[in-house]
């Protein structure tokens, strides 16, 4: 009882409802929140401990920020649903609010689309700096033997070497991106290398326009740690898996490198196993045992997932 009293009186507030109608529509640091709210630091702050304390709220801590999401597990997490599912989106404050959290998501995905833009022609060499990428790349290839796959998708193909390294075997292959230059780059790999079978395309991870169980190996190389919502994006990605078929994440494990984020335009300073493990259930996907490289400044993970051919 004390527990669902302390929800109440968390959440039972104007602000403090605003703070979670916005964090259960997206992962928000302090500043973007007081940004939204129009409101202080230190009193967006103060609302924030409360919602934590009574677990209404998950705070995740990445070097100097913390970001704010809805809780999904526990008695605060249950309430939390509750109350998101009761919120009027109707309501003008409520409207104004999620209009301003759009305006801070499309920053975001300015920022890096700016960082990407300048930086395309030499992608490969920014992502060689942390882990050796022909080690990364032969034990994503080891998920992905010959003849096991026909239908490949590479979200966030960047330049197109997912589809370079594994589009040999596949009858189809696919990389979505929405950046032009990236694309363009990707395109004259793709003739280069002779992989005609292979096309990309401009699209939005979060709604692919692909029909549902069309692909039978998937990857997300590199990718998440720039999404605004990575639960997001591995639930899209599963609702075009065949079943049976097989994806893997290779991202970077919690780090501290703060310069990523600065200059490099990561929102995500790495992902726990536990974080991908729950994203994946939550996908209706298996996961299966990660691998880790160990580089000389970061740690890369290789996260593969199966989705069952009978969901439960």
């Amino acid at each position: 009882m004390e527990t669902l009293l302390q929800g109440l009186r968390a959440i039972g507030e104007p602000t403090r409802l605003r703070v979670l109608s916005l964090c259960g529509h997206s992962e928000l640091a302090v500043r973007e929140l007081v940004e939204i709210l129009g409101q202080s630091q230190p009193r967006v702050s103060r609302h924030l401990k409360l919602l934590v304390d009574a677990g209404s709220l998950e705070r995740n801590r990445e070097g100097s920020w913390a970001f704010y999401r809805a809780a999904t597990r526990g008695p605060g997490g249950e309430l939390a649903r509750v109350a998101l599912d009761l919120i009027p989106m109707e309501d003008p404050m409520i409207a104004l609010d999620l209009e301003r959290l759009e305006q801070v998501r499309l920053r975001r995905a300015e920022r890096a689309q700016a960082y990407f833009r300048e930086n395309s022609a030499r992608w490969r060499d920014i992502r060689a700096r942390y882990v050796d990428e022909a080690q990364v790349e032969a034990a994503l290839a080891s998920f992905f033997p010959s003849g096991s796959y026909t239908s490949l998708l590479d979200i966030g193909t960047g330049t197109g070497r997912m589809l370079e390294l594994l589009g040999p075997a596949a009858a189809h292959g696919l990389g979505i991106d929405l950046n032009h230059e990236m694309l363009t780059i990707a395109r004259a790999n793709l003739e280069r290398s002779e992989l005609s079978h292979c096309q990309v395309r401009k699209a939005d991870m979060y709604n692919m326009p692909v029909p549902s169980g069309t692909f039978d190996a998937l990857t997300l190389h590199m990718v998440l740690h720039y999404a605004d919502r990575p639960e997001r994006a591995i639930a899209e990605a599963a609702r075009v898996m065949q079943p049976g078929g097989r994806m893997v994440i290779v991202d970077f494990a919690p780090h501290e490198s703060e310069i990523l984020r600065t200059e490099h335009a990561h929102l995500w300073m790495g992902f726990t196993d536990e974080a991908i493990e729950r994203w994946l259930a939550l996908a209706k996907l298996h996961g299966e045992p990660p691998i880790r490289l160990e580089g000389t400044e970061l740690t890369v993970c290789l996260w593969p997932a199966v989705r069952p051919s009978t969901l439960q």
